[in-house]
């Protein structure tokens, strides 16, 4: 059973920000962040990320909770299982009540990356291709680079280490196959893959030997998702944030060797195309996205469905497309960085780069092939805000208008985006802001509580008692608190006169109501409408002196 220091320990490190927008891509909308949400099908974002509260909710389903309980319900893990995994992710050791569970977090991958290393000094035919691809001694050092040899020679090392075979299959480094244990890279260069906090999680190796494949990844493991990693990350994200901007490569080599030029904001892909999944990474720090890609056949297309996705998720950047069989490696080797540096001040922008390209995918002399590239054109701007379809639509048209198509034809109609930024449906039909501002202030400040309920009553609310009650009864996780807890337009009363203040004004208008309901009752005696006549009219004159008056009296 995992200790409650430990739990409280790990959640004071984590941040519900950076934890869902592992998942889900987020973005921000004043103090919070929002995104459609991932537990229901919805077209309008009415997920909120609270960085303030610590919690998400969404106004649709009512989901809600912190960065636990978040992980739960998206991996579907038990409570010590998201625990276990966060920890994981943040490299933090979780300690147990039974101490057969207090072990850290495996540590054979730092080890076997370490070892590569010492390997890579001594293997010259690995050494001569780095040095020939024109990496620097400091970049070695720098990214870890290092020569996995053979098998036997790795199992050998691993069991000298005292790690089991168990382990070293779950983080990826040995395989298992036909009853025996093998090496995942085998004469290869390797490069240590790092999560975005830096923690080892794979390698990427390389081989000189002639293996069939030039490159392989580690597989799959709780650790290592290609998916959703980017080479080089932890190594780019200080100058990423610093200049809101990010270049992403397609090899190891063309990061190494443009940090080693000065761009030390280039990432790379892991041998995948760029997915949604990486959406959530690429968006912290809110950088410029800058694609720089080869010119062949492969990397036109992989940088046409990278530009159609990132241009329609709202990011903004270019693309740099690399022609005559060069690649930003190349460019560094070749001393041509001043070029480079020119290429990435201004990329071709990513909607003008997917429009550019499905013109030249037509033979636009036939008149059918024209067609269908003014419809494929049209289809891939309905992806977009409706002020860019309008924009573009008049680029599209101007590329088209020469070869004899009349702009008029292009029509962009699309209602995916326009309810984009229509606020979040409330599911309370009369929404009463004070009463709202009263329940979030007893959550809020619980040491108001007395003196609240000295005065009010839940009955005495009249659109929003339900939720009062919840606050009272500390039942903080509820949908509907969660909801008025990331609500920003929702205020709290921040100090006792201001509570009293308000107090005030609330009581003397409910009890001028009450007055006036029972001056028109005929189904109660005189006495008893007397009664109740100099009831109300005595709160009413105590309040008017400034004077909170005991609820119920």
């Amino acid at each position: 059973m995992i200790t409650q220091d430990s739990i409280e320990a790990l959640k004071a490190r984590l941040d519900v920000v950076d934890v869902v927008g592992s998942y889900v891509e987020l973005k921000k909308t004043g103090a919070n962040y929002k995104a459609p949400c991932p537990f229901h099908d919805e077209k309008t974002a009415s997920f909120v990320v609270s960085p303030q509260k610590q919690i998400y909710h969404c106004f649709g389903c009512g989901a809600g909770g912190d960065s636990v309980k978040f992980v739960m319900e998206y991996e579907k893990l038990n409570y010590p299982e998201a625990l276990e995994k966060l920890a994981d992710s943040y490299n933090f050791t979780l300690s147990y009540t039974d101490n057969k569970h207090n072990k850290p977090r495996s540590q054979v991958m730092d080890k076997l990356n370490e070892w590569y290393q010492t390997l890579l000094t001594s293997k010259q035919t690995a050494l001569e291709y780095i040095k020939d691809r024109g990496i620097y001694e400091s970049s070695i050092e720098k990214f870890g680079i290092g020569y996995a040899p053979d098998s036997n020679a790795t199992i050998n090392y691993i069991k000298s280490q005292s790690f089991t075979m168990a382990e070293s299959v779950e983080m990826g480094v040995v395989g298992y196959d036909s009853g025996r244990n093998f090496a995942r890279f085998i004469e290869r260069i390797t490069f240590p893959i790092h999560s975005a906090n830096g923690s080892i999680v794979g390698f990427g190796g390389r081989t000189i030997t002639g293996h069939q494949a030039k490159y392989v990844n580690s597989p799959e493991t709780p650790f290592f998702n290609k998916s959703r990693l980017l080479y080089a990350y932890h190594h780019a994200k200080q100058a990423l944030y610093k200049h809101k901007e990010i270049i992403i490569t397609e090899g190891y080599l063309d990061v190494i060797m443009l940090h080693q030029a000065g761009f030390d904001n280039a990432v790379a892909t892991l041998g995948t195309a760029l997915t949604h999944e990486h959406l959530p990474l690429l968006r912290k720090g809110e950088p410029k996205i800058i694609m720089a890609y080869d010119g062949d056949k492969a990397g036109r297309a992989a940088a046409l469905k990278a530009s159609k996705l990132l241009s329609a998720s709202g990011f903004n950047g270019g693309v740099i497309i690399f022609g005559e069989g060069l690649d930003p490696a190349d460019m560094v080797k070749n001393g041509a960085i001043e070029e480079l540096a020119g290429m990435i001040r201004e990329p071709k922008v990513f909607i003008e780069f997917v429009l550019d390209e499905i013109l030249s995918l037509y033979d636009l002399r036939d008149p059918k092939a024209k067609e269908s590239c003014m419809q494929d054109g049209l289809s891939y701007l309905k992806t977009l805000s409706p002020l860019l379809q309008e924009e573009y639509k008049t680029y599209l048209a101007s590329r088209l208008g020469g070869l004899g198509v009349n702009p008029s034809l292009l029509k962009v109609t699309n209602n995916t985006n326009i309810n984009q930024n229509i606020p979040l449906v409330q599911k309370n039909t009369h929404k009463d802001m004070w009463e709202l501002s009263l329940v979030k202030t007893v959550i809020e400040k619980p040491h108001f509580v007395n003196q609240i309920l000295d005065v009010i009553d839940p009955s005495i609310l009249l659109f929003h008692s339900h939720e009062f009650t919840q606050a009272l009864q500390g039942n903080t996780q509820a949908p509907e608190l969660m909801a008025i807890l990331v609500d920003n337009s929702i205020p709290i009363l921040e100090d006792e006169e201001e509570l009293k203040l308000e107090l005030i004004i609330f009581l003397t208008k409910y009890y001028n109501e009450e007055y006036k309901k029972v001056k028109l009752q005929n189904n109660i005696s005189y006495e008893e409408k007397a009664f109740y006549i100099r009831k109300f009219r005595g709160k009413i004159a105590q309040l008017k002196r400034g004077e909170l008056v005991t609820f119920g009296d």
